[in-house]
């Protein structure tokens, strides 16, 4: 009977976590399907199109920025509640919209939810799931991201071909944009069958309640393992503060999550993901045929994700992240190079070129830093690190969304194109040169690769002043 327990939590926990993930998919992807029709409706200019688009990582910046501080005094599940609930109004009042302030406005109160729910949802699972496992539902986050991507882009074509594009111009957007509320829905409905975090009930002297839990998740031997690590965990990070990570070998550790985190935004990757159909549409592909160029694009993008989770603990994280963005690079040359010398002939060509980059990103800078940025960092600093590289992230996928069509408007898609592969080439060296392998090492082999680092400079910096 225990381990049937056991196996039905440990289900609704990754059930729960993955339905944040496709939260976040579907909000990333379901604007590509909606701003063309929205440009032309409400005569949107290039900042203004980007605006629409962004301003939902205006709320998700401080939601995540927000969450530590009220997770800890909510609680966990409470916090995730409210970021359903938050999803779920945004997605009805985007239906709704009368122009485009409501919409605007309706967009940011679901970037509050999605900031909230991704910055909490692997948090709440490193705290409930089984040790053994813990990576592995780690991971299912960002695949329930991709297949969130995924299933928009094609529900985008769904409702695309429901209609004439009149019907388009004036319902459809409505219904692609509304279409939020129902994994808003099942998500919530899934928080009512989960439990706290352990975490948190021992943060707040409800020892029992968490032991309780740790119990019916792990069985009894774990659970007092657990208990006991977690108490002296809270201990350790109550006496610690931010400003250690200042210190030389952290301050090394947190330029790296930073990077990474930056990294995975601007190579070029959301830019296709949320001007897909745009892009595929300025080369000639009409009649509803850009929505499903770009829902292939969408599932290339999970058959990677899902390379790649097989993938990164046998080849490791550096060997990886340098491949793909070699490939990212030369495959924005080509995305700018067909742009630039033939874009009415682009057709088939510029597909295989997109695929080929998404397949890049997704088996290197699409997944590794979401999985290498908590590595980085010991335990007691873990969630302070991991939220400030998380507001960065944040941050960089607002100027994507809001200057991508600025920068298409003003230099042209190929110098656009063209700028993020040279973006790209800077991300391999950095990789090369700045990212050490975390593969098969210990918290606290990582931990001396940082101090060494910082010892060399030192020694070097000393060197040269005597």
């Amino acid at each position: 009977m225990g381990k049937k327990h056991s196996l039905w939590y440990v289900i609704l926990i990754a059930a729960a976590a993955g339905m944040a993930g496709l939260l976040y998919g579907f909000d990333t992807a379901v604007i590509s399907g909606a701003i063309g029709y929205l440009q032309e409706l409400y005569d949107l200019s290039p900042a203004m199109e980007g605006w629409v688009i962004s301003c939902v990582m205006i709320g998700g910046v401080i939601g995540v920025a927000l969450s530590g501080f009220l997770s800890d005094k909510f609680g966990r599940k409470n916090i995730l509640m409210v970021s359903a609930i938050f999803f779920i109004i945004s997605a009805l009042g985007s239906a709704l919209a009368v122009d485009v302030t409501t919409l605007v406005l309706a967009r940011i109160l679901g970037g509050f939810g999605i900031g909230f729910a991704s910055a909490l949802s692997v948090t709440y699972i490193s705290e409930c799931a089984p040790p053994a496992i813990r990576g592995r539902l780690g991971s299912m986050y960002q695949l329930f991201t991709i297949l969130g991507i995924c299933a928009t882009f094609y529900i985008n074509y769904g409702v695309a071909n429901s209609g004439t594009y009149e019907w388009g111009l004036e319902i459809g957007w409505r219904w692609m944009l509304g279409y939020g509320t129902i994994p808003g829905i099942i998500f919530l409905v899934l928080l009512f069958f989960i439990p706290e975090s352990p975490r948190y009930l021992i943060q707040k002297g409800k020892d029992q309640e968490a032991y309780d839990i740790l119990k019916r998740i792990n069985g009894e031997e774990i659970a007092k393992r657990e208990e006991k690590d977690i108490k002296a965990s809270i201990k350790v990070e109550q006496s610690s503060s931010a400003k250690e990570l200042l210190k030389p070998g952290l301050r090394m550790a947190m330029g790296v999550g930073v990077f990474l985190a930056l990294f995975n935004q601007v190579i070029g990757m959301n830019a296709v993901t949320y001007y897909g159909p745009d892009i595929f549409r300025s080369v000639g592909f009409e009649n509803n045929t850009e929505f499903l160029a770009t829902s292939i694009i969408g599932s290339v993008q999970v058959i990677f994700t899902v390379i790649a989770i097989l993938l990164i603990d046998k080849l490791g994280r550096k060997k990886l992240m340098a491949i793909g963005s070699s490939l990212m690079a030369i495959f924005m040359l080509l995305i700018g190079s067909v742009f630039y010398f033939s874009p009415a002939n682009a057709g088939i060509l510029l597909i295989i070129m997109i695929a080929g980059f998404t397949a890049s990103f997704c088996i290197s800078m699409g997944p590794i830093p979401w999985i290498m940025i908590p590595e980085i960092f010991p335990n007691h600093l873990r969630a302070k690190a991991v939220g400030i590289a998380t507001i960065f992230l944040w941050g960089a996928n607002w100027a994507i969304g809001q200057f991508t069509p600025v920068l298409i408007n003003n230099m042209g898609s190929a110098f656009t194109f063209w700028m993020f592969a040279v973006i790209n080439v800077i991300c391999f060296i950095f990789v090369m040169t700045i990212v050490p392998e975390t593969k098969n090492k210990s918290l606290e082999e990582i931990g001396e690769i940082w101090n060494s680092k910082a010892a060399k400079k030192k020694e070097k910096t000393y060197g040269k002043m005597a």
